[in-house]
């Protein structure tokens, strides 16, 4: 093992991590004597211990007994757990913040207007939104991480004799549509068996329509949804539409004129805005492990204040239903769209209005919505109940960066849609988001987005609400970077000097970041630091944990990050795996973390 390490003190350093990872920290050898006799935790203490301290209260002595078990061979007497096998097990696999067994748990049997929805952006390309490649590979990884909705910008080819994939008026290079669909057909359901939304972005002529409908309609055949009727009162549910392939976009148009105008505006536009300092550089060239999300506290939202919503909104292409041009559609594409979507004329009070006889989908940049919501917020979330508002990242973020999704999330928008093939702080959030539900790609929203109060009022999302619960959060330590990482990574000299960052993101005044002070030259940090957050909206409240390498002269490092949905923590004490900045898993980087909910 010597010979792993390089600088001068590894040898005395290893020895003394070698023996310090049978340390349990002082709370947890508290507990161990409190829940133990003559050193050894029989099934009837551990019981004890997961109903008083987990919260497990559906623990019987034959749970613990099997926990027993799964740790005999760390130790000789079978009767119970010793405390360096307590520790073990509150330190394994066997220990997640997130219980594996509830897999999905949420009612599927509502409208799909009532559910997040796990959503991509320009779902085919391979980086930058610029220069990058097209390609199905990126489709094929979002689906197995369980996204759902797959957009697709669909052009027609050099010889206007097929239709090709990408990112029209860019250097990136196209893919063929039918292999994107081949793509999705045969991983959509890889992850989840809730259906998949592929949303088209249509920038073709009438015969081209007819040969997308032909594509899709052989491509997928019996798992195609097509509606029965152009428009229906209520979107059907996950669980009616269980392994099926939905289309969604526009009623078609032969002429793209319009379209052609709304890029170029929305262009000057972004340009003439003058606010993209803050997020125009790639995620990690300001700092090393990305961009910090940003703030919804007033900042990004009160730039706007000057700024007429309904201009930007007439700056879109413009959907009615007695536009003319659609005499020239391909009748057998427009049949496939299960989930209409356009902009209606007269800008934002009309594109918000409720049909009682037809639902719809609306979309905004991030933007357009973070103006909406200085004065019509309200509005946006009544919308949401019945019909889907999708929210796209601003064509400034060519470095295929991502926002805040809690701007969409609490104002009830389905379909935040996020560039899925980058990394940062923002899609960490996403990530988080959709961790919960068994990973199944649709979370149900919280009740009081979907509510309607006697007087017809809905939730407001500038409000300020009372506390509803507090969360205490306990750092321990941490173990496995020795494992994951080379000797060297972190420092050429001496090894690494951990802290641990802590904190919500959530609705505004939930939304807070806190660190424990950093631990020298160890491999094994014990911190012992106990944090608490006030939540008034635990319903929108996601956990962010994140492991950094303090360094005095340069950018400090990386080490590991995760985030939870907090309405699924599990109470207690828990061990936390952490994931790189692209979302992967570390085989052994994991934190030991205790969670306590204080009722107010």
């Amino acid at each position: 093992m010597t010979s792993k390490q390089t600088y001068s003190v590894c040898f005395c350093w290893r020895r003394r991590f070698k023996l310090a990872l049978a340390e349990a920290p002082s709370e947890i050898k508290t507990l161990f004597n409190e829940y133990s006799e003559n050193e050894l935790m029989t099934p009837s203490h551990l019981k004890r211990f997961l109903v008083d301290v987990q919260r497990q209260e559906k623990a019987t002595e034959e749970d613990a007994q099997a926990i027993i078990d799964s740790f005999r061979h760390f130790h000789r007497r079978g009767a119970g757990l010793n405390l360096e096998t307590f520790f073990k097990y509150l330190f394994s696999d066997d220990n997640p913040p997130l219980l594996p067994s509830h897999g999905v748990h949420h009612d599927m049997t509502l409208p799909l207007s009532h559910y997040f929805i796990y959503t991509g952006h320009n779902s085919y390309l391979t980086g930058n939104q610029l220069s990058s490649d097209c390609s199905d590979v990126p489709i094929i990884n979002a689906l197995k991480k369980g996204v759902r909705v797959i957009e697709l910008d669909i052009w027609p080819n050099a010889s206007k004799d097929s239709i090709d994939v990408l990112h029209g008026r860019t250097l990136t290079t196209p893919v063929e549509l039918i292999r994107c669909l081949r793509s999705i057909k045969d991983h959509a359901f890889v992850a989840s068996e809730y259906p998949v939304v592929i949303t088209l972005e249509d920038h073709l002529t009438p015969d081209l329509q007819a040969k997308v409908a032909e594509m899709v309609t052989q491509t997928f055949g019996d798992i195609l949804f097509t509606p029965n009727s152009e428009s229906v009162k209520e979107f059907p549910s996950p669980e009616s539409l269980k392994k099926r392939i939905i289309i969604s976009t526009k009623p078609p148009k032969e002429y793209l004129e319009a379209k052609e105008k709304e890029k170029g505006d929305d262009s000057q536009h972004e340009k003439e805005k003058g606010d993209d300092s803050e997020h125009g550089k790639a995620s990690g060239e300001d700092e090393a492990w990305g961009k910090e999300v940003p703030s919804l506290k007033g900042g990004t939202i009160e730039d706007y204040k000057d700024n007429n919503v309904d201009e930007d909104l007439n700056d879109e292409e413009e959907f009615d239903e007695s536009d003319k041009s659609h005499h020239n559609e391909a009748p057998e594409y427009r049949h496939l769209i299960a989930i209409h979507a356009g902009k209606p004329k007269g800008g934002l009070v009309e594109c918000l209005k409720v049909d009682p006889e037809k639902v719809r989908r609306l979309s905004l940049s991030e933007q357009q919505l973070e103006k909406a919501a200085i004065n019509y917020g309200q509005q946006i979330v009544r919308f949401t109940q019945r019909n889907i508002l999708r929210v796209y990242p601003k064509g400034t973020r060519i470095d295929s960066s991502n926002y805040n999704p809690l701007i969409g999330w609490m104002h009830g928008a389905q379909m935040v849609a996020f560039n899925m093939q980058g990394y940062g702080r923002s899609l960490w959030l996403m990530h988080g988001m959709f961790r919960a539900n068994g990973g199944c790609g649709y979370v149900k929203k919280p009740n009081f987005l979907l509510e309607t109060g006697p007087d017809d009022e809905v939730f407001n999302p500038k409000a300020k609400l009372p506390v509803k619960t507090t969360l205490k959060v306990t750092v321990y330590m941490g173990e496995g970077w020795y494992y994951d990482f080379k000797h060297t990574h972190f420092d050429q000299y001496s090894p690494p000097d951990f802290y641990t960052r802590v904190g919500i993101a959530g609705v505004p005044n939930d939304t807070i970041m806190k660190r424990t002070k950093a631990i020298e030259d160890n491999w094994l940090p014990t911190w012992n630091e106990a944090f608490e957050f006030p939540l008034t909206v635990p319903e929108l409240a996601l956990l962010r944990v994140e492991v950094h390498e303090y360094d005095m002269s340069e950018k400090d490092d990386f080490g590991g990050q995760t985030c939870l949905p907090i309405w699924e923590l599990r109470s207690g004490i828990r061990a936390i795996p952490l994931h790189s900045q692209k979302g992967d898993k570390y085989n052994t980087v994991k934190l030991l973390m205790r969670f306590e909910f204080i009722n107010n």
